[in-house]
């Protein structure tokens, strides 16, 4: 059996003790976790080897299991011990935001959990953490960011508007502009800022790597009270907005079953095909970022529309097989 199996299976058991008024039987346990009551006795075994105080009652006939919390007032929130084991097991996907503020806050957190859980929640938490890795790639060393991060948020919070000299990467040019910051977005390992620009009139997203200067005001500003970021980038298939598009395109049986795994866009549809195949229909907000993710599954997508979207293709694999013919070898 696998060890991660056994595991989470442990972890179930913990949490549904934990939360039950009245001792459960092995029984009970075995149909909440899916297995054999044979295997729960086999759990409740090694967890009491590992310290957890469980204790066993007669009730109406039958042995049931109950879990002793001990933490008693040690736990200064509102938070059940396993809540707290999976905040401070969730650590670890947060080394992306190494060197900012926030990791540096999340840090100060987890060692207060630390010292607010018993001896055998930490040890059963540092077996977990031996049988799971959370790896984040590509990502960007955010540390470099921290002072403008807090810069920004004090702008944020102050609601004061703010001067920069933004680098834009598709025209390979700076430009100065006034911004009234609304919001600190961190999407896909980049920390963006999103707020209305003064130069294009308009909510514009600024990576904030690509911000060359910063300049604090006192100038205030009102966000629009029906501006919701939530809205404003549900229709984008990554960060970048365009004019709204409806996209179709036909998967290979290869590859099929990769993209039906994952939910890739809110306004997802997906068609299966006799032959295994599958048709995704997807809307949104300009082809620019759908065409990226299209590269990475090569022959097996085509494009059924839009024509703009299948030209941008055909001309994308052309120069691709152009470069192939021309590179030396």
């Amino acid at each position: 059996m696998a060890r991660g199996d056994q595991l989470a299976r442990q972890w179930k058991i913990i949490q549904t003790l934990l939360a039950a008024r009245k001792g459960k039987s092995a029984a009970d346990l075995a149909a909440v976790v899916g297995c054999g009551w044979r295997t729960v006795y086999r759990d409740l075994e090694a967890l009491q080897a590992a310290g957890f105080p469980f204790y066993t009652e007669k009730e109406g006939g039958k042995s049931t299991w109950s879990l002793l919390d001990t933490t008693g007032d040690n736990i200064p929130l509102p938070l059940s011990p396993t809540e707290l084991m999976a905040l401070y097991f969730s650590r670890s996907m947060m080394e992306v935001l190494r060197g900012t503020v926030f990791y540096d806050s999340l840090e100060s957190l987890f060692e207060k959990i630390k010292a607010t859980l018993p001896p055998e929640y930490l040890a059963y938490l540092s077996r977990i953490e031996q049988s799971l890795a959370v790896i984040s790639k590509p990502y960007k060393r955010v540390g470099k960011l921290r002072e403008m991060i807090e810069r920004i948020s004090e702008a944020v919070a102050q609601k004061n508007y703010i001067k920069i000299v933004y680098y834009t990467m598709s025209r390979k040019k700076q430009t100065r502009r006034k911004v009234a910051p609304y919001k600190i977005w961190f999407f896909d390992g980049t920390f963006y800022l999103i707020g209305n620009c003064g130069l294009r009139e308009d909510i514009r997203i600024f990576a904030l790597d690509r911000i060359k200067q910063l300049e604090q005001t006192d100038e205030s500003f009102e966000v629009p009270a029906d501006f919701d970021i939530d809205d404003f980038m549900k229709a984008s298939f990554g960060v970048f907005h365009g004019e709204p598009v409806t996209v179709r395109i036909r998967f290979a049986p290869e590859v099929a079953e990769y993209i039906k795994e994952k939910t890739w866009h809110a306004s997802q549809r997906i068609e299966p095909r006799s032959d295994g195949s599958i048709l995704f229909e997807v809307q949104v907000a300009g082809i620019k970022e759908i065409k990226f993710w299209l590269l990475r599954w090569g022959a097996k997508a085509v494009v059924l529309s839009p024509p703009s979207l299948r030209r941008e293709m055909r001309q994308e694999a052309e120069a691709m097989l152009k470069n192939m013919r021309t590179a030396p070898d």
